[in-house]
Parts: structure tokens; sequence; C-alpha cells
């Protein structure tokens, strides 16, 4: 990993698990970390901790819900308020939800977190991430995208069934993860920003244990044999901080490796669409977001 001294990164979903060990080995390696999470409390005592143990002072938190579009928003306008340059964006914020639930906006709460979230926070971001260039943009995915189809005509489940533990909204929300990737990396070809996309291992966090039910019965027996935080994190730090990958943009990566994703992930077609829609239900206007090269 290299020094990240001078460098400004944004970490979402940071107060627990991968996001939180993502921002303490940033902070351990000298960048201005912004993390981000939903309760105040918890941020501020992640700020504290992750102070305390990296010795870096420059750590500091904003809470925002980022399943509701406006919060995402607040938080991209937080964020340019205190900042003008950002070298590292990880969208890491997610979740599994094991019944069918709506967002403020009216969206299905697994597809708002995992990827509209993700597109917004990103399309807000990208003047301050072109003018630090080179910069990087990292998402969180998962393997669980090889399993998922998109369902561009209900893609808030409201007519399909929403599989058990909401396990086949989680897998369309992965897919999305990587399409958008591939999007964006095309876009931004030429800006100095890098974008990328991980598999971080199946990791032993409250992911998916958050209720009653057969997903969280199932968790906690898979936790048995899953990685720590700090296994799970490595990809994500990797792709943030090594020079290995620097100029390196749109690739699948797993165990700090580039991979092939799904065949489905490579479908342009479907990468344009999901753009398209994203765009709409997201409310950004076109000028706001990467165009095309």
């Amino acid at each position: 990993m290299a020094r990240m001294d001078g460098k400004v990164a944004l970490v979402t979903g940071a107060t627990n698990g991968i996001g939180k060990v993502t921002a303490l080995e940033l902070a351990k390696l000298g960048a201005t970390v912004v993390l981000s999470g939903r309760s105040g409390d918890r941020a501020q005592a992640t700020v504290a901790e992750i102070q305390q143990r990296s010795g870096n002072p420059n750590v500091a938190a904003l809470v925002a819900d980022l399943s509701v579009m406006s919060e995402v928003r607040r938080l991209a306008d937080e964020f340019k308020a205190k900042h003008d340059r950002l070298h590292v964006l990880v969208n890491n914020a997610g979740g599994v939800f094991p019944q069918r639930r709506e967002t403020d906006d009216g969206y299905e709460m697994t597809f708002a977190l995992n990827h509209l979230s993700y597109f917004l926070l990103t399309n807000l971001l990208l003047d301050v991430l072109t003018a630090s260039a080179p910069a990087r943009i990292v998402n969180v995915s998962s393997d669980a995208h090889r399993g998922g189809r998109m369902q561009f005509d209900d893609l808030n489940f409201k007519q399909t069934p929403y599989g058990i533990g909401g396990w086949k909204a989680y897998s369309q929300s992965k897919l999305a993860n990587v399409l958008f990737t591939y999007e964006l990396a095309r876009r931004l070809a030429g800006s100095g920003v890098t974008a990328n996309v991980l598999h971080p291992g199946f990791v032993a966090t409250g992911f998916g244990r958050t209720g009653p039910g057969l997903m969280s019965r199932v968790m906690g027996l898979l936790h048995r044999f899953a990685l720590t935080p700090e296994e799970g994190a490595r990809t994500t730090v990797y792709l943030a901080s090594s020079a290995e990958v620097e100029g390196v943009t749109g690739q699948y990566f797993d165990k700090s490796k580039a991979v092939p994703s799904s065949k489905t992930s490579y479908d342009e077609e479907a990468q344009r669409r999901l753009w398209a829609i994203s765009e709409q239900m997201t409310g950004l206007a076109q000028s706001t977001t990467a165009t095309a090269a």
C-alpha cells in the first residue's frame, strides 16, 4: 500500500464492518478520511476510535441515510462545503433485507441503498474527483452479482417475488454495481479518474442478520466460516491506495486481483439502460452526470 498523505478519502457505510476497517486503514496510511454513517453517535464514536488507533487526527464524519436520495444530496453538499478535493471515493454502504421495504422515495430499499446511492453520490462528486485527478472510485459489490438479473420492468420488486431472505433483490443490486462501474469507467476515460468494482469475500459482520427469518439464521451459521472484516477490507484498501492499480479502470477485483465478472455484467446495452433509468430515479440532470466519451 502506498502512503496517502495529503489525499482525501470518503468512505460510506464506515461505522461497521469492512467500511470501518477501510476507513481505519486509509487513516493509517495518512489520508484525510471522511466517513459516513446513519447514526450520529456511532459515527462520532467511530471517528474517535479511528483517530486513536491510527494516530491520525484528520478523520471526520458525515451523517446520512443513503437509502434516501435527498440525504445523499445533503451528504454531497456537506462534503463539498468542507473539502475542495477528493482523491478516493469508496462506495461501501449497503444491506440485505429479509422482507421487501420501501424508502421514503417509494423505491425498494435494497436497490435504493445498494445501487442508487452509489450512482447519485458518485455523480454529485464527479466535479471534485475530476479536479483532484488522479482520483479513484471504488465500488463494493459481491460475487452474488453472478446470480443476479436486472428486472428492468420491475426494479422495485412490486410484482416480482422478492426471493428467499431478499436474496434475489440483493443479487440484482450487486449486478447493478458492476454494470454501473463499467459504464462509469467508459464515460470517465481520459479524465484521470478511475472506477473499479470488487468482491470483498463473505465477511463476518452484522450483514444479513438484522431481523428474524431464514436469512438471519443462515447467515449466523455461515459466519463460522467467514472472513474477518480486516480480511474482507483488503481488496478495497488495495484499490484505494496501491500504486499497482494507478490508472487501472473498469475492472472487477477479487483478492486484490482483476478477474472476470459475470457474462451478464458486460452487456453494454444493459449498462446504458441502467444508467438512464438511474438518472430518472435519482432526479439527476443529464448535465451533472458523467458523459460518454
